[in-house]
């Protein structure tokens, strides 16, 4: 009865360990139920097994345990990295294709801005019932100057509107760009050598920058 009890309380000392696996657990309970059943057979080699390995070593697979849950909650705690240098040059990268994208846009529509003004000051002076033709969907159709006009006009307005939005956004852009420029101490190939040069003299007598690591953008 006291073996039994001595078995109990190593199976109950092993379940902390995470080092156990299920088949030992099973043949722990395999291997009491043995004993106190009175059972007088010879127990397999593997339940014996199990049993030599809990007396020899219950408290180093208990400190086996204790240090894995230890490592999960380290890393768990960890504090997360910043980005890397690589993924500050493509953001970069990206935010100024995004704004000359936009520039692209906005010359587009400036130069039909221009074309329709150029050809509504033109048709201002023509007599309004004269014949004119008007390109629709790579199709001339025949109109007349009062039925054209008024959509030239229109089109023209919401042109304008376009050219302002866009104009917005690329001012609001640059500014996203000159902020994240400043946040990561960010400098372009060629721009401001000389100040870089003194900037740099003055930083290596300081001390390291407050921006971090520089990164040079070509």
């Amino acid at each position: 009865m006291v073996k039994c009890v001595h078995i109990t309380n190593l199976i109950q000392k092993s379940r902390i360990a995470s080092s156990v696996s299920v088949a030992d657990q099973r043949s722990m309970v395999h291997l009491t139920r043995f004993f106190f059943t009175g059972n007088t057979r010879t127990p397999s080699r593997r339940t014996t097994g199990v049993l030599s390995r809990l007396k020899q070593h219950p408290s180093k697979m208990a400190a086996n345990g204790s240090s894995t849950a230890s490592k999960s909650s380290n890393n768990a705690g960890g504090k997360p990295t910043g980005p890397t240098a690589e993924q500050v040059v493509g953001n970069f990268q990206r935010m100024r294709q995004e704004q000359r994208g936009m520039a692209s846009k906005a010359s587009e529509f400036e130069m039909e801005n221009n074309e329709h003004s150029l050809v509504i000051e033109t048709l201002k002076e023509v007599d309004p019932s004269r014949k004119c033709f008007r390109l629709v969907g790579g199709v001339l159709v025949e109109r007349t100057v009062k039925e054209v006009l008024p959509a030239l006009e229109n089109n023209k307005e919401q042109i304008t509107k376009i050219i302002e939005t866009l104009s917005s956004q690329m001012q609001t852009k640059g500014r996203e760009l000159t902020e994240y420029r400043e946040k990561y101490n960010i400098r372009l190939v060629g721009e401001g050598e000389g100040e870089g040069q003194s900037a740099d003299s003055r930083d290596s007598e300081g001390g390291a920058s407050k921006g971090g690591t520089g990164v040079l953008v070509s």
